[in-house]
């Protein structure tokens, strides 16, 4: 099995939102019998058959049509690493300065940014990615016009909005013992035990310490220090160590067992990830409209 191109999963997203083949080849302006040709290589790559082709016409297969919602996840993705991307490359001489923590950055803020954009095609923006703390610090100096934190304390010399909720996760590889426990891990089991963990300064890494330490059994055991949460997952998945990670970076890996997510007992891990500018600063312009972006779309979710 081959991996398809981009160009053709985008026709096959089109041909499940258009109906036909005809009218998804006309939207990519191209002819049919090429659309046509496409979706067939597309079918010998994966091994299935994805369009039902009838003298009436055709339509998707029940394959195809979750194939073609895979594919507009990825896309979707890909659309975020774009508008991410142009965002980081632009940051030194941007009309919007925006810094935003390693989780936020990886998983919320390319979507935010990239809605944006769409209905300002020509605005400069600049997204600088760091911890939690250097992203309040630079808001707080006036380095950026908004910064994106997972830090549970108070932010000193800053206002702050909720713009999403999140929930951190104790995880494990299949073949840890914790993976067949019956029972949930207790808070002093958890506290003893050595955890794969972020980098002091991180949102993340404040959580897990705040949640142990309002659970009376003192912040994490590091066993190893990593400085994103997809290092982190990585390690897990690899066989590291336990982890506690937010559930934004290990979704589909619990979805697809390469990690197990293991229930905590006695111990709060929900968090607010927060928008934070200087404080007394009324924000205008693209910052308020990014923010306003942010509030609506944790709404959504």
């Amino acid at each position: 099995m081959t991996t398809p191109d981009l160009d053709s999963l985008r026709l096959l997203v089109l041909v499940d939102e258009l109906g036909s083949i005809g009218q998804a080849a006309a939207s990519l302006g191209i002819a049919q019998p090429s659309a046509s040709k496409r979706l067939s290589t597309v079918e010998r790559r994966l091994g299935l058959v994805l369009v039902d082709r009838t003298r009436r016409g055709s339509a998707l297969t029940p394959d195809g049509r979750v194939i073609a919602g895979w594919a507009h996840r990825v896309l979707s993705e890909l659309d975020g690493l774009l508008d991410g991307a142009e965002a980081l490359r632009t940051q030194h001489e941007a009309h919007l300065r925006v810094a935003a923590s390693m989780t936020l950055a990886e998983y919320l803020v390319p979507g935010w940014i990239g809605e944006l954009k769409r209905g300002d095609p020509g605005l400069y923006l600049g997204l600088e990615v760091t911890n939690s703390d250097q992203a309040a610090e630079m808001a707080r100096e006036g380095k950026v016009d908004l910064g994106f934190v997972e830090s549970p304390g108070s932010l000193p010399g800053l206002s702050s909005r909720r713009v999403a909720t999140d929930r951190l996760v104790l995880v494990v590889p299949a073949s840890h013992p914790w993976a067949r426990k019956r029972r949930p891990v207790t808070a002093a089991e958890l506290a003893i035990t050595p955890l794969v963990v972020r980098e002091l300064g991180s949102g993340t890494r404040e959580t897990v310490d705040a949640a142990l330490r309002k659970a009376g059994v003192g912040p994490a055991k590091p066993l190893l220090e990593l400085g994103s949460a997809s290092a982190v997952r990585n390690a897990v998945i690899a066989g590291a160590g336990p982890a506690v990670i937010s559930e934004l970076a290990i979704a589909r890996d619990v979805a697809d067992r390469r990690l197990v997510a293991v229930a905590v007992d006695g111990v709060d891990f929900g968090r607010e990830l927060r928008a934070v500018w200087p404080a007394g600063r009324r924000l205008a312009g693209p910052a308020a409209e990014l923010l306003s972006i942010a509030v609506r779309n944790a709404k959504a979710r």
